[in-house]
């Protein structure tokens, strides 16, 4: 059983920057891919950026490609998002996530079965 817990999040102005982290705990971590997702009012859940158990493939939603970018540290059992250049679009409920690495990416949040309990990241304009 992997538990999550996820911080960082906050208010921000249109091209501000935020750094969210997410630590895991009670499984192998590195053994597990870990993703963020985000949630936004009236919206479903969508994969932003993925990596995989030994860091060596990462998944970016086309809209955040070369603003945020996803990085683990096994060492720590934390994985991380930077976020930069950050639009009101990107307003929504961060959430991370773990699959078991079966050796593929997979961005439907219904593969995941670990999820943190969200932190709330808000851009203003």
């Amino acid at each position: 059983q992997v538990q999550l817990v996820d911080s960082g999040g906050g208010l921000v102005p249109a091209g501000g920057s935020l750094r969210l982290s997410c630590a895991a705990s009670g499984g192998t971590f590195s053994r597990y891919v870990l993703g963020w997702f985000r949630q936004a009012p009236g919206k479903e859940r969508e994969a932003v950026a993925i990596i995989s158990s030994r860091g060596g493939r990462t998944y970016y939603l086309d809209s955040v490609k070369g603003r945020f970018t996803i990085s683990r540290d096994n060492a720590k059992n934390t994985v991380y998002l930077q976020m930069n250049s950050l639009k009101p679009e990107d307003t929504a409920v961060y959430l991370c996530a773990a699959d078991y690495d079966f050796g593929v990416l997979r961005m439907s949040p219904r593969s995941y079965d670990y999820w943190g309990q969200g932190t709330q990241v808000t851009v203003s304009s």
